[in-house]
């Protein structure tokens, strides 16, 4: 059976075990309304593949790139996560994507700087599967993740790329914001108000 966690947090330990792929899934972690997807060929397909775990076999919602085989995923999150894994579920075909390059905690990433950015870490992906491939991460790189961006350059051969299930699993925490604190001036202080030409005045009395 899986165990669900419901409310800000949990009080029982998540173990990452084979099958509980639902236990560390960050599917309601993730900032779904400011999902991106740049060369999709549909508007607002990229979202869609940002699925529920028991969702991740549905074939009606996927996104297919558009003017060629490149597709580039934003995915912010709610809170800072510690990025275990990346899930996807591509296509058996041609149009699965063959390499994936990520980038973490910028949201500038178009086509040019995916191109010449450094990414974090790069997969060489499974060709052929039909099913739901999980690609560990380097965790010393993804410790603090705000958002997340994924760059799919090239295919297996096909001249667009389809993906249908994007998941990740990891730990969340809840971004703290500092209070903002207002120092106001109790009293004022006669040296912090100096009078231009009478610094001196202070300095000797009337007989």
């Amino acid at each position: 059976m899986s165990h669900h966690c419901h409310g800000e947090s949990c009080e029982h330990d998540h173990e990452d075990l084979p099958g509980s792929g639902e236990q560390l899934l960050l599917y309601s972690r993730i900032d779904r309304d400011n999902v991106r997807c740049l060369n999709e060929s549909e508007p607002g397909a990229g979202k869609t593949i940002i699925k529920p775990w028991n969702e991740r076999f549905d074939n009606e919602k996927f996104v297919e790139s558009d003017a060629d085989e490149q597709l580039i995923l934003f995915v912010p999150f709610t809170g800072h996560v510690k990025l275990r894994s990346i899930c996807l579920r591509t296509d058996r075909g041609g149009a699965a994507p063959s390499s994936m390059k990520v980038f973490i905690n910028r949201d500038d990433v178009d086509f040019d700087a995916a191109e010449s950015y450094t990414p974090v870490q790069t997969w060489e992906l499974v060709e052929g599967s039909d099913d739901v491939v999980e690609y560990a991460t380097r965790i010393t790189k993804f410790t603090s993740v705000r958002n997340i961006t994924l760059f799919f350059p090239e295919n297996f051969g096909e001249d667009t790329s389809i993906l249908r299930f994007v998941g990740f699993k990891g730990e969340w925490t809840e971004i703290k914001r500092d209070p903002i604190i207002t120092v106001y001036e109790a009293n004022a202080n006669p040296a912090d108000h100096k009078v231009p030409g009478g610094e001196n005045k202070m300095d000797h009395s009337i007989q």
